[in-house]
């Protein structure tokens, strides 16, 4: 253990031949604690399919820097949000530039993590407020700085939200609407009443801002006020960045790598190719090379000063299927170790006598090797050695057959996008467009459920008439351009405990319908009718009462005559209809109550006129999602709400009322187990102190009744009284900022007003 090669705080322990390092609770593994066990950026934990929440960040990887804790908000685009000290409203009398206002700013984590997260993300921005009256940010005789700001380079900014360095200015100066033309922030214009300047600081070398100074606030009436957001940075220009290379010849070189370097290499591969070199790097004796051996097989081979070694690690299936696989590399005093994706790491022990570092002197070779043979065919992407970040993308830029940035990331990301949502490529990146799909979020996995009071309902119109779709673009209208429905896919959830109730119904222009009911026995009902002339097929589940306040999946599959229903994910059945194999031009789908209903049988009739009081959840049919449209609307759709209907979760606990519109919240469990043995006196024995206890209760409670009444009336005359000293008792800053701002409002109205 001298020296200790136990890094990042493991503690070394030794035998006379070997020592060993303990990791625990330090955030990183390895024989020599070397690798961290949290990802670099949020972009890598969402896609490892994560969704929004707290997670330890470790900005520099295997690097000196701790990990830390901040929020990642996984949308469409991954934010990672840092938060500091600053975040509520701070008010700013007394000052001059003899006697300034310095506000400081502590974040979650230190400069340099903050630095390097920074430098990671494709854009960083803090909204910055900037309350003012009579609290100028400019000297106007001669442009002296009277306010300013400092970020993580310590220089002085005299720039704010919304402008970039070299303008000088605020947001209205950019977009030309100060309060007064002559300036460029509205606080510059000095007035007497509360204004704001507002806006995104973006420039990332600036951010995050450390400190504010304000020196005008010394004057009669003078006064500022100023809020910062938390720190928001986007994406991870380290995990995206990638090359494409196009032939066996094709190589880049990193020059700046001389000298000593360690074996410690993560990056992505993919390719259609069986073989082929990935990173070289060689010295006068040492070396170092990772290569694709065979379709199934990666190698590392090194040489620290006492000849090769080389280790492999050998895949069931093959690596060349243009998928992004994932090689983790390191090599330390005791160890060499091989990982790829997450098959069984391949190790072998450190040979005895070699160079604690290697020591390599010749150019860094990427995707190929110094005599132009067994190059590597294919994208190779976020290659870090060291924990340094190598821009391949900038140096493939200046160099031939190799084309910066990779395509067809859906190839190997797209299985996180679920629900029907549909992998799309960015030029970084990829996302999941959930526009058919009846759920959100950045993997469509967010089910939209909604409830629906007594006498709701939602109506989705595929068209109005439908002759009219021949003319139309409309969503609705694509829904069925040859105007016959031969086939539809039909899924949702469902909680309540009434019946009869009406689940779906859709129905079309030539009075062909189908209709999901609860009957009034409870048993859930299908009915097909798709020709007018004949009575409905009815598809009849009666092995249990669905109203029963349970969460309930139902799946309908037609193919023409043949309709395949799921239940819970365990009932299954398949029918052969009677009534005919095609709906012609549908005309709506409806959930709860339907207010015509002369045209269907009595079953469904008597469901429709109760409708539907409970829980719905991921309504679909084929691509159109009716409660995605009427809750989260994206563009303009045919979509009726009438009554009460309020987005809500389906999920609740057992034995609760399933049309209790908010979320049941869960207690501990007390339970524990019961002892055979005791015989029941036991309880009949605690009868007496339990009734006991039961009484000097209610008394208690009584009194705690009558104390609160009391109190409650005392504080009525208290807040009668001090009402008129409202302003003086305000405890929020921020409150009292409004209020007077709105007083001044109200001001300028009448002033408005008179004037007219």
């Amino acid at each position: 253990c001298s020296p200790n090669y136990c890094e990042h705080g493991g503690e070394c322990s030794q035998s006379w031949s070997a020592f060993h390092c303990n990791c625990t609770n330090t955030g990183y593994r390895g024989a020599t604690c070397h690798n961290s066990i949290y990802e670099q950026s949020c972009e890598a934990y969402k896609h490892r399919g994560n969704t929004s929440g707290f997670y330890y960040i470790d900005s520099d990887g295997s690097g000196p820097l701790e990990p830390f804790l901040l929020y990642c908000n996984m949308t469409e685009t991954t934010w990672t949000i840092i938060q500091h000290n600053g975040s509520e409203l701070t008010r700013v009398r007394n000052t001059n530039p003899e006697n300034p206002y310095a506000g400081f700013f502590e974040y979650v984590a230190s400069m340099e993590q903050l630095q390097v997260t920074i430098n990671r993300a494709e854009h960083c921005e803090q909204e910055f407020t900037y309350y003012c009256k009579k609290s100028r940010l400019v000297n106007k005789q001669d442009g002296t700085p009277l306010s300013w700001w400092v970020g993580r380079t310590n220089e002085t900014q005299t720039y704010w939200g919304g402008s970039s360095p070299d303008l000088q200015k605020c947001t209205c100066g950019l977009e030309g609407n100060c309060i007064d033309s002559q300036y460029y922030c509205n606080c510059d214009a000095d007035r007497n009443e509360w204004t704001n300047d507002t806006g995104l600081l973006s420039y990332k070398e600036h951010l995050p801002v450390t400190k504010i100074v304000i020196t005008d606030t010394g004057r009669l009436h003078s006064e500022a006020a100023y809020k910062l957001g938390p720190l928001l940075c986007r994406g991870d220009r380290s995990f995206w960045n990638s090359a494409s290379f196009d032939t066996e010849a094709s190589y880049l070189h990193f020059p700046t790598f001389h000298g000593e370097l360690s074996a410690d290499v993560s990056f992505f591969f993919k390719t259609t190719a069986s073989s082929g070199v990935f990173l070289e790097n060689l010295g006068i004796t040492d070396f170092i090379r990772i290569e694709l051996r065979s379709p199934t097989v990666v190698t590392f081979s090194f040489d620290v000063g006492n000849g090769p070694f080389e280790i492999s690690v050998q895949s069931p299936n093959h690596f060349n299927d243009n998928q992004w696989h994932h090689v983790r590399i390191e090599r330390n005093m005791k160890e060499a170790t091989l990982q790829v994706d997450q098959l069984t790491p391949k190790t072998q022990p450190a040979p005895a006598d070699g160079h604690v570092l290697l020591q390599l002197n010749s150019q860094l070779f990427v995707g190929g090797t110094a005599t132009r043979q067994r190059g590597f065919l294919g994208c190779i992407r976020s290659l870090q050695l060291n924990g340094m970040t190598l821009d391949l993308e900038e140096r493939a830029q200046v160099t031939p057959e190799v084309q910066p940035g990779c395509r067809g990331h859906c190839s190997s990301y797209g299985k996180l996008c679920r629900n029907g949502g549909k992998c799309r490529e960015r030029p970084i990146g990829f996302f999941c467009d959930c526009t058919f799909s009846a759920y959100t979020g950045p993997f469509c996995s967010n089910e939209i459920s909604a409830y629906f009071g007594s006498g709701s309902s939602v109506i989705y119109n595929f068209q109005e008439n439908y002759l009219l779709s021949k003319n139309s673009s409309s969503h609705a209208a694509s829904f069925h351009g040859d105007m016959k429905l031969s086939r539809e896919m039909i899924k949702f959830s469902f909680r309540t405990t009434r019946t009869p109730s009406l689940l779906l119904f859709v129905s079309s222009f030539y009075k062909e319908y189908l209709s999901v009911i609860i009957a009034k026995n409870g048993s859930l009902q299908i009915r097909y009718k798709l020709n007018r002339y004949q009575d409905p097929d009815v598809v009849n589940f009666d092995f249990k009462n669905m109203a029963d306040g349970q969460l309930h999946h139902i799946v309908i599959n037609r193919e023409e005559g043949v309709v395949f229903i799921e239940i819970d994910n365990n009932t299954r059945r398949q029918v052969h209809l009677s009534s005919g194999t095609e709906f012609s031009a549908v005309k709506s789908l409806v959930l709860g109550r339907i207010l015509e209903h002369s045209d269907v049988d009595q079953e469904t009739a008597l469901a429709g006129a109760q409708g539907f009081t409970g829980c719905l959840s991921a309504v679909q049919l084929s691509h159109v999602a009716p409660l995605k449209a009427a809750l989260h609307p994206s563009h303009p759709d045919p979509v009726t709400v009438t009554g009460h209907v309020t987005e809500s979760s389906c999920v609740a606990q057992p034995g609760t009322d399933a049309t209790s519109r908010e979320r049941t919240h869960s207690f501990a469990d007390h339970s524990g187990t019961i002892d055979d043995k005791e015989p029941l006196a036991n309880a009949i024995k605690s009868d007496s102190a339990v009734i006991g206890g039961l009484i000097a209760v209610v008394i208690f409670i009584l009194l705690c009744i009558t104390a609160i009444a009391v109190r409650i009336y005392q504080q009525k005359r208290l807040y009668k009284r001090s009402e008129a000293k409202r302003s003086e008792n305000v405890e929020s800053a921020e409150a009292v900022l409004k209020s007077e701002l709105n007083i001044q409002n109200a001001v300028n109205e009448n002033q408005k007003e008179y004037f007219f």
